[in-house]
């Protein structure tokens, strides 16, 4: 994959502090921003939309 960016989240400075994503219409993959040559994560893309949803804060009634 060669279209990888960084999270909008990646802090202060060289934001080297966070992980790095790349997706296709079917999978997406994340790495370490400190290690890119290292192992990447895959994951089918709605399996990964699942996990991003149950990370957001719920809003409490």
């Amino acid at each position: 994959m060669d279209n990888w960016r960084k999270s909008s989240y990646s802090g202060e400075g060289d934001g080297n502090s966070c992980v790095e994503i790349a997706n296709t219409p079917t999978h997406v993959a994340v790495r370490d921003t400190k290690t890119p040559s290292r192992a990447t994560l895959t994951f089918p893309a709605p399996a990964f939309t699942t996990f991003i949803e149950a990370l957001k804060p719920h809003p409490h009634p």
